[in-house]
């Protein structure tokens, strides 16, 4: 469960990261880093897509998980 634990982490690290990107492109006038922070949001978002799809992989093949 440590691999799990340690991706869920990071998944909610990230959150946080898209969180405050998003914030921050909404605060900004400077229309350039408004651009820079939409696409760290998105980069966020294909991070995101990745650690969920491992957490997902995971947790359904992961031996622990399963009853037998």
């Amino acid at each position: 469960m440590t691999v799990q634990s340690d991706l869920q982490k990071a998944i909610a690290s990230c959150e946080a990261a898209k969180g405050s990107y998003s914030m921050m492109a909404e605060s900004t006038e400077d229309q350039q880093a408004k651009q820079m922070f939409n696409g760290m949001k998105s980069d966020i978002d294909r991070h995101l897509q990745f650690l969920n799809d491992r957490l997902d992989y995971l947790s359904q093949n992961n031996q622990l998980n399963k009853q037998q």
